[in-house]
């Protein structure tokens, strides 16, 4: 009897909580473009692009369906967010460059020191491409007397090696004359960096 009793009670609960379930559905809560408030277990057709509530049958939101947005809508919080992610990063660097450098001398230091490495690479590329391009000439005075340099049609073809070795000089030659020139817009782009430094460092302290 205890057995059956205890059973006849946990279908009662399980058939109650059924029921309750089945009872429970969402309710909305939505205002038109009048103002007007309305309430109802579905959103019609008119409303379903607006914002609505979720609530429950005390009236408490749960929660918040926003309204479909329109692209210009979109298209302006993308901006926003851009807007935000500039200004946090620029905190970021202001953060960063009042950490580091205590006056403007510290900044210019810093700079010159930087500068003063890619000259110090660009010097000594130019010197290698000086040594390369007497080397060059070189190689060329020699193959002048050989087919496809010369112009007697009784000339013998050129070394094979002598012909590795220009096209190799040559080769190497325009590598570093690419890297100079790389080192001399890297020098650019730091002074034009720390420039940048020193005047937002100028901006951040007051500084005339």
């Amino acid at each position: 009897m205890r057995f059956q009793a205890l059973a006849t009670l946990l279908i009662l609960c399980v058939c109650g909580s059924s029921a309750s379930a089945q009872n429970s559905q969402k309710l909305y809560r939505w205002v038109d473009g009048e103002g007007v408030v309305h309430y109802g277990d579905s959103i019609p057709a008119e409303y379903a692009e607006i914002q609505r509530e979720v609530i429950n049958e005390h009236g408490i939101t749960l929660d918040i369906m926003r309204a479909k947005r329109t692209q210009e809508e979109i298209i302006e919080e993308q901006r926003q967010d851009e807007l935000r992610k500039e200004v946090e990063l620029q905190r970021r660097a202001d953060q960063a460059l009042l950490a580091t450098y205590l006056s403007v001398d510290e900044i210019i230091m810093h700079r010159d020191r930087r500068v003063e490495l890619f000259k110090a690479q660009a010097r000594v590329t130019e010197l290698y491409l000086r040594n390369l391009q007497r080397r060059m000439d070189q190689l060329t005075d020699e193959a002048a007397a050989f087919r496809p340099y010369s112009t007697d049609p009784e000339a013998p073809m050129i070394d094979p090696d002598l012909a590795d070795d220009m096209s190799t000089t040559k080769d190497t030659l325009a590598r570093h004359e690419r890297n100079l020139k790389r080192f001399q817009q890297d020098e650019l782009n730091i002074v034009a960096r720390f420039d940048g430094d020193i005047d937002r460092f100028k901006a951040l302290k007051g500084l005339d």
